[in-house]
């Protein structure tokens, strides 16, 4: 037997030469025979640490990697980071804004992350640059979210055009992650022209997708039932379109049926974009069929609010409600993680879940020694 070919450790005495296992010498180079080099230390297969310049640079190059790694700095909660987030954003601000921001909620099992996933492939191969960011709900308990829209969305997530970027909704307001904001424009300035922002869509205030987003679609199925109605009306008053999923095989009547009553229905109520009446659609996520006419409503509604000056206004007021969430979660910030209200926030919880002092009591105690505190300096 040849130096190449050896028996294993394991074979027995008298196997001899007939003992079926050989053990073959192992070739030079890198894997399966390629050339190659020594794997590097641990350390050395580190990921360099950026610059705010390597961010802006790679951000403007449409570097996906750095664009991913620019997402997780300014979601970040360390002080640490958020100084160098600020700088990143400041430079690459004047180069967002030209995107197509849409929101899209329903109700849960409506099909949104199917249709945003049919949507999405449809604008790729037409040319577009689309940007998911699809915002997971969070555990109340633990923080923790599933984060699985790049799971069901594996045809969109082939599309070399497609970046999709799950987040925590780490409980914020209407399912939507805290940092969405700032997101987009990161996506904007990496040359993504549509940006679909998913939200969990069970029931809390939709609001705060209103307040970020250019055009708000509201995705909801035939035949849910009456409880539904109270989590539709709400969202349907800010909503710039309604489309009812799943209209395909037995369930196309049914869905169109549900149509002609959304339609009787938004008459009665205020619009949600002045000079625009929001449409009702039908679609099947599975089939294709009425997809694209719901991005064909999206264009629309862009040309009718830009003629009108309404698109511009709308954008303006999302900069300067940007500023007051901003300064809201500031102080929230500056209230928990002030020493003095740390240190007597756990013996004050205690008192009032043990019935000993009243919950208004309690924050008036709280925010008062807040107001001396800041005063003082």
């Amino acid at each position: 037997m040849s130096d190449d070919r050896k028996l294993p450790e394991w074979a027995p005495s008298e196997g001899g030469a007939g003992f079926t296992s050989e053990v073959m010498k192992g070739v030079e180079g890198g894997h399966d025979g390629m050339p190659g080099s020594h794997r590097a230390p641990a350390r050395a297969r580190r990921r360099r640490k950026l610059t705010v310049d390597d961010y802006v640079k790679g951000i403007l190059d449409n570097d996906r990697t750095i664009l991913a790694r620019a997402i997780t700095l300014i979601e970040s909660n360390s002080p640490a980071h958020h100084e160098m987030a600020q700088a990143v954003l400041k430079q690459v601000q004047p180069h967002a804004g030209g995107g197509i921001r849409v929101g899209i909620t329903g109700v849960p099992g409506a099909g949104k992350s199917t249709f945003i996933e049919a949507l999405g492939v449809e604008l790729c191969r037409s040319g577009k640059k689309v940007a998911v960011l699809a915002v997971d709900p969070s555990s109340s308990r633990t923080g923790g979210s599933i984060l699985g829209d790049k799971t069901r969305m594996e045809t969109l997530t082939r599309e070399p055009n497609a970046f999709i970027r799950p987040s925590p909704s780490a409980g914020a307001l209407g399912g939507v992650g805290r940092k969405s904001r700032e997101t987009m424009l990161l996506c904007e300035a990496a040359g993504f022209d549509t940006i679909l922002v998913e939200t969990v869509g069970v029931g809390q205030n939709e609001v705060t997708v209103r307040s970020m987003v250019d055009f708000f679609l509201l995705v909801l199925i035939s035949g849910a039932g009456d409880d539904l109605q109270g989590i539709k009306k709400g969202v349907m008053e800010i909503a710039d379109a309604i489309l009812v999923n799943k209209a395909d095989g037995d369930n196309v009547h049914r869905a169109n049926l549900a149509r002609v009553e959304l339609e009787r229905v938004v008459h009665y109520l205020q619009q949600a974009t002045p000079g625009w009446t929001t449409p009702a659609l039908t679609a099947s996520s599975v089939e294709g069929d009425g997809v694209m006419k719901v991005w064909d409503t999206i264009i629309d509604f862009h040309k009718n609010t830009t003629g009108s000056g309404e698109f511009d206004k709308r954008r303006r007021r999302q900069n300067v409600d940007w500023v007051h969430s901003m300064i809201q979660e500031g102080l929230k910030d500056l209230f928990y993680h002030h020493p003095a209200i740390y240190s007597k926030l756990p013996n004050i919880e205690k008192e009032v879940a043990d019935g000993q002092l009243p919950a208004t009591t309690a924050v008036e105690k709280l925010l008062e020694e807040f107001k001396k505190l800041t005063l003082t300096h």
